[in-house]
């Protein structure tokens, strides 16, 4: 029994991991709850959204968008977003390193009453990819990104793959 259910995990997880496109990728782990924002969009829009970076510490600090408020995953506090956003209109676009787990966050917002929150399509792995810039732990300009794992990092096209133990 264990060599099958270890042979199901095993093929599960090259199933998972051999997707062919993001869309793909996204649709299997998304459902769609946040409304997506392209990195053109984004980018080019005059816009006064509040960017939240949902990824852990070590992934900001290697690099991250401009701009970017530092709300994490892991422990993440809606407490302490409400107590900054105090608009609950306010445009909000969350971001990750593919947009998997900026939606949990995102849903998070929504159900404390955000109104306009949505999700960075591709996250910062396809901000990079489109040659956008990111910005370091000094605000410096960067061709690095954390990978999150050797797996995720194949989505990294562009761009110095990190990964930090």
């Amino acid at each position: 029994m264990r060599i099958f259910i270890a042979f199901f995990l095993l093929t599960f997880s090259a199933f998972c991991f051999s997707q062919k496109s993001l869309s793909a990728l996204l649709k299997q782990y998304n459902d769609k709850s946040l409304p997506y924002i392209s990195v053109q969009e984004l980018a080019m829009h005059n816009t006064d959204a509040i960017i939240l970076d949902t990824r852990e510490f070590e992934e900001y600090a290697v690099s991250h968008l401009k701009g970017a408020i530092y709300v994490g995953y892991d422990f993440f506090d809606i407490d302490t977003i409400i107590n900054r956003i105090k608009d609950k209109g306010q445009p909000i676009v969350v971001y990750c390193s593919l947009g998997i787990r900026s939606e949990t966050i995102g849903e998070k917002l929504k159900e404390a009453g955000y109104k306009n929150v949505k999700n960075l399509y591709g996250g910062i792995f396809e901000w990079k990819n489109k040659g956008f810039e990111v910005y370091n732990s000094k605000e410096k300009i960067t061709d690095s990104i954390h990978a999150f794992s050797k797996t995720w990092s194949k989505w990294l096209k562009k761009g110095k793959p990190i990964l930090l133990d």
